[in-house]
């Protein structure tokens, strides 16, 4: 079993990963991690020990310094007496700034953008404050243990500094001197309890570089207050030079992850290379930061948008750390390059074209553990529409989107002084205008506008990440079938998200926690809790570690080339991970619209000897009624009653549904990091050697019936049959052909793909 662990690791990783990571655990078990590196004080490591010029050793000298070279941000604190009626426009009594800040001031910190958790004032920077289990802070951080002693993100959080954004964004709505007093007695807490390589907030160069970015912004944000005194200037560079060295040190093992580590901790080097040219070792880390945020960028965001992670959460960190990036580029007349530009262009489509167009949430694809680098406005943690905005601001110099609240991200990072539906104007490279560039200052009211820009969301297909959507105006379904170039974040390939009316009806469970108690140590990532068909409850793949899948499943997509009849359309897809069962199992899966509300999804599993097959939705909670005889559900809500009719081609299947169960994870989802929520969990059950499983969802959906190799369909005045291709087991669509009849006969209400084109299968990584 381990020489083909081995193997597998070899094929999907390969020799040059797997050669790195040897290495690097034996520098750690060694200690030559911690000998290359030591422990240290802040006395041993001075300011002037990192400066090109001694001179500017004297506190007053080098803030002096820094006043009259200062390098351009992203917004300019001669803002900020103008600031207030525009930045308090977005607010409301349920949503603002002032609630984190009114927390903190109790020693409140909110963690993974939801719950507020009491750290203590100043924090215990060390402490677990859900376990109150409190990690070394008299040790090497290589002699730390990320999960040994319960899950260290709950410690990393309140030391991220997250909440540095809603206290400058208060500040500028109000002017209060207590708030940048707060900040800096906070930073020399911080310094007092975090010795440089001490502890395990030295331990991740990812949470390194995110701290920095937060006390950059805090740094410029309270720059005119008189509580940023030269002393604390000259501090806090001190302990960003000093993280500086931190990650550039141990940066080879953020790129050995291929995913936002290596991105974030490129954006680190480059933030403190950009904005503190006298370090000595500035030129370099920006060159450094600069290619690595290149390089990384063309092996981990795809070609049609998508993200290595496999996970929305993580791309929009992705995107907020190439929109500080390139921004920050162009304010030091150093732009990224424009192939950057495009790839990070094609990262924010994607994610607009997922996105629920009455929400602006996405579906939990993939881990979500919470993170929100740029917390840059009043929309919830879940709305996306700040980054869509901000990404295409940044590519298009227009917005995407109608004004709203989510609009405040674009002050913040471009220094928009007027909220308006115009656009200002582009060049005729596409780039915005850069006459005022160097100041970042745009007042929209006063400039030449060419038009807003909002084009509709449409169907979708990624040809290389494999995702889909079918939609209409009143929701989408969305689903995913490829090959992995990037290591699995969950088992969940062909589960199906459907949205109806700005309602998740049928959810991803996201992620609870990556380290807690049985029964919630990470169980979403598991095939069971999805949207699709496990085997013999087995995964579509064996969970190797706990970030680890193996063997890589091979998902297919089949396109939407399938005939039809009437308002309808479909998708087809596969993937072959129960293939490397004894008796081997391929899923076939056909998503079929059946005109503006109402979807069938069709199952396919065949095998030689009986297995045991299970069909599951997780939808949303609400008060419900269940018919166990019909094998349907309905669910009342907002909108009215929303309909789940199951039906098997095997007699007498087991049916159950489960709200909140108290014994496992079933019946929940997380919405956020370390919080879970009740969910109606759904099941259909048949042990046999080959099944068909058909889904009618929809607020009138009356009856689904499977007859040989036809599926018919009925709802309040239409009808549909859908033909099946039961004849071959694999490599084949499953959905032959949809006919409507009825209401559904003639109208066309869903929005078209612009051009179809088939979906290849990425290729797999061989040589990372």
């Amino acid at each position: 079993m381990e020489v083909s662990r081995f193997a597998q690791m070899l094929r999907y990783l390969g020799p040059k990963w797997l050669m790195y990571r040897a290495v690097y655990a034996l520098r750690m078990k060694s200690g030559l991690v911690r000998m290359q590196r030591p422990a240290t004080t802040w006395d041993k490591l001075p300011l002037e020990a990192f400066l090109s010029d001694p001179s500017l050793r004297d506190a007053e000298a080098y803030a002096e310094s820094r006043l009259k070279q200062a390098r351009p941000f992203f917004f300019d604190a001669a803002q900020l007496p103008n600031s207030r009626e525009l930045l308090s426009r977005w607010d409301t009594p349920e949503s603002s700034p002032f609630r984190s800040v009114d927390h903190l001031r109790e020693g409140f910190v909110q963690f993974f953008s939801n719950e507020f958790v009491d750290v203590g004032l100043p924090p215990q920077w060390h402490r677990d404050p859900l376990s109150g289990h409190t990690f070394p802070n008299d040790r090497h951080w290589s002699q730390i243990g990320d999960f040994g002693a319960g899950d260290i993100k709950l410690v990393w959080e309140a030391n991220r500094f997250g909440f540095v954004f809603p206290l400058v964004r208060a500040y500028w709505r109000t002017g209060d001197e207590a708030i940048p007093k707060l900040f800096w007695d906070l930073i020399e807490d911080w310094r007092r309890s975090n010795p440089p390589d001490t502890g395990s907030n030295w331990k991740c160069g990812q949470e390194i570089s995110l701290r920095v970015m937060a006390w950059v912004f805090g740094l410029h944000g309270f720059g005119n207050s008189p509580a940023t005194t030269p002393a604390r200037v000259s501090m806090l560079a001190q302990m960003i030079a000093v993280s500086g060295h931190r990650i550039e040190s141990n940066i080879g093992y953020a790129l050995s992850q291929q995913n936002n580590h290596g991105i974030s901790e490129a954006m680190g080097l480059w933030t403190v290379g950009s904005l503190f040219p006298e370090l000595r070792d500035a030129p370099r880390w920006s060159r450094k930061g600069r290619r690595l945020l290149e390089s990384q960028a063309q092996a981990l965001v795809y070609d049609d948008g998508a993200f290595s992670q496999h996970s929305l959460n993580y791309h929009r960190v992705m995107l907020h750390n190439y929109l500080w990036s390139i921004r920050l580029g162009d304010l030091q007349d150093s732009p990224l390059s424009s192939e950057l530009r495009d790839r990070i262009g094609r990262a924010g489509e994607f994610v607009y074209q997922l996105q629920d167009k009455v929400t602006g949430r996405v579906p939990r694809t993939g881990q979500d553990d919470g993170a929100y680098i740029l917390p840059l406005s009043n929309c919830a943690y879940d709305d996306y529409r700040g980054v869509v905005q901000s990404t295409h601001y940044l590519l298009t110099g227009q917005r995407l989107l109608p004004s709203g609240p989510w609009d405040e991200e674009l002050f913040w990072l471009f220094g928009l002084e007027q909220p308006s539906d115009s656009d200002c104007p582009i060049t005729d490279a596409g780039h915005p205008s850069t006459s005022n560039a160097r100041t970042g200052n745009r007042d929209l009211a006063t400039e030449k506008h060419s038009g807003s820009f909002s084009p509709e969301r449409r169907d979708f297909d990624a040809a290389d990440s494999g995702y889909v959507t079918l939609r209409t105006p009143a929701g989408c379904a969305i689903s995913r079938a490829a090959g992995f170039r990037h290591r699995p974040a969950q088992a969940d390939m062909l589960h199906v998200d459907i949205w109806w009316r700005g309602l998740n009806i049928a959810l991803d469970p996201g992620t609870y926690s990556y380290n807690a108690p049985a029964p919630w140590n990470n169980p979403f990532s598991h095939t069971e809790h999805h949207n699709t068909v496990s085997v013999d409850g087995r995964d579509q793949m064996d969970r190797a570690s706990r970030f680890l899948w193996l063997p890589w499943l091979k998902g297919t997509s089949h396109g939407r080339n399938v005939p039809r009849q009437g308002d309808v359309s479909a998708w087809n897809g596969e993937h072959d991970g129960y293939r490397r069962l004894a008796d081997p199992v391929t899923h076939r899966r056909g998503v079929a619209r059946l005109g503006a509300e109402h979807w069938l999804i069709v199952d396919a599993l065949c095998g030689q000897v009986d297995h045991q097959f299970r069909l599951h939705w997780l939808l949303m909670d609400g008060p419900f009624a269940a018919d166990h005889d019909l094998t349907s559900l309905e669910i009342q809500t907002p909108h009215g009653p929303y309909r789940l009719l199951a039906a098997s081609s095997q007699a007498e299947p087991r049916f159950q549904v489960i709200r909140a169960d108290e014994h496992s994870a079933r019946g929940w989802y997380a919405p956020f990091y370390h919080s879970r929520r009740p969910a109606l969990s759904v099941s259909l059950e048949a042990t046999t050697h080959a099944v068909v499983f058909a889904s009618l969802l929809g607020p009138e959906a009356l009856s689904v019936q499977i007859t040989g190799d036809h599926v018919q369909v009925r709802g309040g005045d239409w009808q549909a049959t859908v033909s099946l291709n039961l004849d071959q087991t694999m490599d084949t669509p499953l959905v032959a052909s949809v006919t409507a009849g009825g209401s559904l006969a003639d109208s066309i209400t869903s929005i078209p793909l612009p051009s179809t084109r088939p979906i290849s299968e990425p290729r797999q990584c061989t040589s990372c």
